[in-house]
Formats: C-alpha cells, sequence, structure tokens
C-alpha cells in the first residue's frame, strides 16, 4: 500500500492543530526540521514537535535538515518522533551509524536521507540499518519547488538494493510530488510519498490524498 507523509511546511503555522487535522486520513505527518546552516532556511525545532505530538495519533515522520543530526537525534525521539530521517550529507557514517543506534534504543524508526546530486551508493553502509530511506525530488530547504525527474533512476536503483538486501525498508519520496508526478514515483519504487503545497493547497484534502495513494 502506497503511503502519503503530507508536510506541515505547507500548513498555516498559527493555526497547526487545525491543519494537522486536515489530513487525518493520511499516514504520516511529515515534519521538516530545517537549521539555517545545513539548508538555506530555518523552520520547525524541538519545541514544536513536543507541542503537535499530543493533537494526532499519526507517525510523525521527522525529516532532520541540520548539521550533525546526531546531536538531536535522541531529543526529537523523546519529543515525539516515530521516524527520524538524517542526510547522510550532514554528517560522518560513524556519527549517522551511531544516531541510528541511538533512535533504535529509544524504539523509534530511523532512515537516511539522499540529496539529489548524492549518489546511490551513499546509502550503502545504512542500508541493512535503517527502516525508511529518503530520496530528494528536489534541493532540500524550500517547500513548492519543481519535481526532479531525473531522481527516478535514483528510486529505481534503490528500490533494487532494498528488494535484495532490506526488503522491510521504505522508500519515500520527498520534493514536487504532485497529481501529475506520484504515479512516477510509484512506479519507480517508492512507497511513501511526502507531498506539501499539493495536499494542502488541494480544495479537498482527503481526496487529494486519495488521488496520491494511485
Amino acid at each position: 500500500m502506497i503511503k502519503i507523509s503530507p508536510s506541515i511546511l505547507s500548513a498555516d503555522f498559527a493555526n497547526l492543530e487545525r491543519d494537522i487535522r486536515k489530513i487525518s486520513t493520511a499516514d504520516y505527518v511529515h515534519v521538516d526540521v530545517m537549521d539555517g546552516v545545513f539548508v538555506p532556511n530555518i523552520s520547525i525545532g524541538l519545541p514544536v514537535v513536543k507541542a503537535i505530538r499530543p493533537v494526532t495519533q499519526q507517525p510523525l515522520d521527522v525529516h532532520l535538515m541540520i548539521v550533525e543530526p546526531g546531536r538531536y537525534a535522541g531529543r526529537f525521539c523523546d519529543a515525539g518522533a516515530d521516524i527520524v530521517t538524517m542526510h547522510v550529507e550532514a554528517d560522518t557514517e560513524e556519527n549517522l551509524l551511531s544516531a541510528i543506534e541511538v533512535i533504535h534504543a529509544k524504539g523509534k524508526r530511523a532512515g537516511v536521507v539522499l540529496k539529489p546530486a548524492t549518489p546511490v551508493s551513499a546509502v550503502l553502509p545504512y542500508l541493512e540499518r535503517v527502516e525508511l530511506i529518503l530520496v530528494m525530488t528536489v534541493e532540500p530547504g524550500f517547500g513548492g519547488q519543481s519535481f526532479m525527474e531525473d531522481q527516478l533512476e535514483k528510486v529505481r536503483a534503490i528500490r533494487a538494493l532494498i528488494e535484495e538486501r532490506n526488503p522491510d525498508c521504505e522508500l519515500e519520496v520527498d520534493g514536487g510530488v504532485a497529481p501529475d508526478t506520484y504515479r512516477a514515483c510509484i512506479d519507480a519504487g517508492a512507497n511513501v510519498l511526502v507531498a506539501g503545497s499539493s495536499v494542502y493547497g488541494a480544495e479537498d484534502i482527503p481526496a487529494r490524498i486519495q488521488l496520491l495513494r494511485g
């Protein structure tokens, strides 16, 4: 089954509880954490994750776009994250593997993320240790960007690796997922789709979520 993880980066931050309830038919709530260093933007941090945890039973899919994410991975688990994903470009392999262990020790799911320019081979040290791999189909840092179709080959390659070495691992795509791009993502092997503006900009949000499931 295809899972949908709407990004609350596209929600109304003055009404986050209301807007999280609007996506109650989705599978995950995608939370983009940006530090203004790893990416040129600043967004949600620990206090907001802690504040939104009680307003939904849906898993919080927390995407850390920060330098040295291992410093905070455990704290985001404590704040209420159910899935914590970290960029392979943001720290050393040793530190990321240690952070994955911390996340698992908290009873949560861990994942790694690849920016568009990062090769498929970057997932290999983590492939059998994570529950989710996220492929960015835009440059991380801002919502509303156009879908990068050339990333679909990366999705296909990682799906093949997952099937071979870690079949229970989920494969997520984030960036520009919309009614005209979602099918290509699914066909390439993604089973979790992050969508922000295409969900929150829809007149009928539940219908849009259902459409994106394919």
